[in-house]
C-alpha cells in the first residue's frame, strides 16, 4: 500500500511544479521566453526593434515600453545580432527599407541612394548585396566593396625597403641604433615605439606614394556567374587606371564587367548598337 501511495503521489507533484512553471514562464516577454515553441526568431526580433525605432523616430509614437526595448536590445545582444551594434546612419538605412517594402517610404530615392552610397564609401557592409537586376534601370548590377587585404600587400614592399634603410642607417653609423634599441626599459620602448617605427612607416609611407598614387582596390561578385573579380583604381608612377571607372573581364565566364568606384557598382555594358 506505501509502494502504490508513492507512485500515484509522484505525478501530481511533477504536475503541480510544472503547472507552476507555466505560470511564471507565462509572465515573461515574448522574446524573453524559454518556451521554444513561443521563441521569437532573431530575425523576428531583429523586426521588433527597427519597427520600434521607426515608430519612435518617425511616427513619434512608442510602441513598447523603455523596460521592453531594453529588454530586447539586451537580448539580440545575447544572440549575438549586429543590428543593436549598428551606427545611427546605418539603423536609418534599415529602417527606410523596411518602410520602402512595406509600401510607406520615409524618405525619396533620391536621399535613399545617397544614404546607400555614403555608408558604402564608410564600409559599411549591411548596404553589400550580391548580383541583381534593377527594374527602373533594367541592368544587371553588383556591389563593390574595398579589398583591404590587398591594399595591405601594396604596401609591403615599401615596408621591406623602408625596414632595409633602417638597417644600413644602423650599419651606417655603427650600430648606434641597435645600441639605443637595447638601452634599459623604458628607454629602449620609447625608442623603439614613439622613433623607430613611426620612422619606417613614414618612409614606407613616402615610397608608396612616391610610386602609387591615390590607389584604390575594389572587389566585387560578377552579376552573371558570381565570381569574385579585383580591379584596381590610382596611378602607378606616371600611368593612370583610366579615372572612375574599369573594364574588367570575368576570370571565370569571361563577361565583360564595368567597374564604378563612384558609385561602387559592377554593371553589365550595354552592348553596342549596330
Amino acid at each position: 500500500m506505501h509502494e502504490a501511495e508513492g507512485i500515484l503521489l509522484t505525478p501530481i507533484l511533477f504536475s503541480d511544479q510544472a503547472t507552476e512553471d507555466e505560470v511564471v514562464d507565462s509572465k515573461i516577454l515574448p522574446y524573453c521566453s524559454i518556451d521554444k515553441k513561443e521563441k521569437k526568431t532573431v530575425g523576428e526580433l531583429e523586426q521588433d526593434f527597427l519597427q520600434a525605432l521607426q515608430s519612435f523616430y518617425y511616427e513619434g509614437k512608442a510602441i513598447m515600453s523603455n523596460e521592453e526595448f531594453d529588454n530586447l536590445k539586451e537580448e539580440l545582444m545575447w544572440e549575438g545580432s549586429s543590428v543593436v551594434m549598428l551606427s545611427s546612419e546605418e539603423q536609418k538605412f534599415l529602417e527606410a527599407s523596411m518602410a520602402y517594402v512595406a509600401g510607406k517610404p520615409i524618405m525619396t530615392d533620391k536621399e535613399y541612394d545617397q544614404l546607400k552610397l555614403q555608408l558604402k564609401m564608410d564600409g559599411s557592409q549591411i548596404v553589400v548585396e550580391g548580383p541583381r537586376c534593377s527594374l527602373r534601370s533594367r541592368k544587371v548590377y553588383s556591389d563593390l566593396t574595398v579589398d583591404y587585404f590587398k591594399m595591405f600587400l601594396l604596401n609591403v614592399p615599401a615596408a621591406v625597403i623602408a625596414l632595409t634603410l633602417f638597417f644600413f642607417l644602423d650599419d651606417f653609423t655603427g650600430f648606434e641604433i641597435t645600441y639605443l634599441l637595447e638601452l634599459p626599459e623604458p628607454f629602449s620602448f620609447i625608442f623603439t615605439w614613439f622613433a623607430a617605427l613611426p620612422l619606417i612607416f613614414w618612409l614606407a609611407q613616402v615610397i608608396t606614394n612616391a610610386i602609387v598614387k591615390d590607389f584604390l582596390i575594389l572587389k566585387g561578385a560578377c552579376p552573371n556567374c558570381g565570381t569574385e573579380n579585383v580591379s584596381f583604381f590610382g596611378t602607378i608612377l606616371t600611368i593612370s587606371s583610366g579615372g572612375t571607372t574599369n573594364t574588367v573581364k570575368c576570370s571565370n565566364c569571361g563577361t565583360v564587367l564595368e567597374y564604378d568606384s563612384g558609385t561602387r557598382l559592377i554593371t553589365l555594358p550595354e552592348p553596342a548598337e549596330a
